[in-house]
C-alpha cells in the first residue's frame, strides 16, 4: 500500500523480489545495499563469484620488472590497487610521492586513499567508466611518463594495444590470479536480478553454467569491461553502470526498481 504522506512506502514490481550481488556483504551494518533492501523490499543476497589471489613475491620477481623506474600506475580494479601496494610493501618497494595515478573510474580512484596522500594533481580518472574517457585522461599526460598496468592473468588488451599504438613505455605486471567460485546452488535460487562487477565474474558464472539460460533474469553489470565480457557470452543487460545518471551500480539498480514500478 503507498500512503498519502511524505513516508511513502515503496511498492515493487512482482518481477523483482530477489537481487544478487556477485560480490562479498558488506561489513557492518551501514551499506547503501542495506538500504536499498529495505526501500523496495527486496530479498538481497551477496556471494562472490570469484575468489583473487596474490601473486607471491617469489614469482612476480621473475617478471623481470623493476617497479621503482615506472613514473604511472593505471588502475582498472580495486585489486589492482590491493595487490600492487602488496606486493611494492613485500618488495621493500617505495613508490615515489611524483607517481602518477590513471584510473577508471572515480570509485577506484578514490579507493587510493587507502594506501596514499591522495592529490588531484597526481590522481586522475575517466569520466564514464570506459576506457576511451581513461585514455583521453592518459593522452594528456603521457609524455615522459613510463607506464605500468598492474593487471590479473587475463588483462585488458584494448588498454595495452592503446599504450603499444601512442608508443608509451609500459608493462603489465601480473600480481594476481582470478579462479572462479562454485556458485551451482547459488545460481539454483532463481535471481531476478544477478549483478556482475567484474570479467571474473561473468567467467564464472558461464564455468558454472555453460548453457546457462536467462529466462528471464535481469542482468546488472559494471565497467566497460565486465559489459564487454557479459555480451560476449551472449548475455542480454539490463542494468548497466557507471553512466552519468548512474556513477555507481547502487544508482543504477534503483534507477533500474523505479522505472520497473512505473510500468
Amino acid at each position: 500500500m503507498i500512503k498519502n504522506d511524505a513516508k511513502k512506502a515503496v511498492t515493487v514490481t512482482k518481477s523483482v523480489k530477489k537481487v544478487l550481488i556477485t560480490q562479498p556483504k558488506p561489513e557492518g551494518t551501514k551499506s547503501p545495499y542495506f538500504d536499498l533492501a529495505k526501500k523496495y523490499s527486496l530479498n538481497l543476497d551477496f556471494h562472490p563469484f570469484i575468489v583473487v589471489e596474490g601473486i607471491p613475491a617469489k614469482d612476480f620477481r621473475k617478471q623481470k620488472i623493476d617497479i621503482a623506474t615506472y613514473t604511472a600506475v593505471i588502475f582498472t580494479s580495486r585489486n589492482a590497487i590491493d595487490h600492487f601496494f602488496r606486493i611494492c610493501d613485500e618488495m621493500k618497494v617505495t613508490v615515489s610521492q611524483e607517481t602518477k595515478y590513471f584510473c577508471i573510474t572515480e570509485s577506484v580512484a578514490l579507493y587510493l586513499q587507502k594506501f596514499i596522500l591522495y592529490r588531484k594533481r597526481k590522481v586522475f580518472y575517466g569520466a564514464d567508466g570506459l576506457n576511451k574517457s581513461l585514455f583521453d585522461v592518459i593522452n594528456k599526460h603521457k609524455d615522459n611518463e613510463k607506464f605500468l598496468y598492474p593487471c590479473s592473468e587475463s588483462f585488458d588488451s584494448e588498454i595495452t594495444n592503446w599504450l603499444k599504438s601512442h608508443n608509451c613505455g609500459y608493462a603489465t605486471p601480473v600480481l594476481y590470479k582470478i579462479i572462479s567460485n562454485d556458485v551451482k546452488d547459488v545460481i539454483a535460487r532463481n535471481y531476478d536480478v544477478i549483478c556482475f562487477f567484474t570479467p571474473g565474474g561473468v567467467k564464472s558464472l558461464i564455468e558454472n553454467f555453460p548453457n546457462f539460460k536467462q529466462n528471464g533474469t535481469k542482468i546488472g553489470v559494471f565497467g566497460a569491461n565486465t559489459f564487454k565480457a557479459a555480451e560476449d557470452a551472449g548475455l542480454t543487460l539490463d542494468i548497466k553502470a557507471p553512466q552519468p545518471q548512474a556513477p555507481s551500480m547502487i544508482s543504477a539498480l534503483e534507477k533500474f526498481l523505479t522505472e520497473s514500478n512505473k510500468k
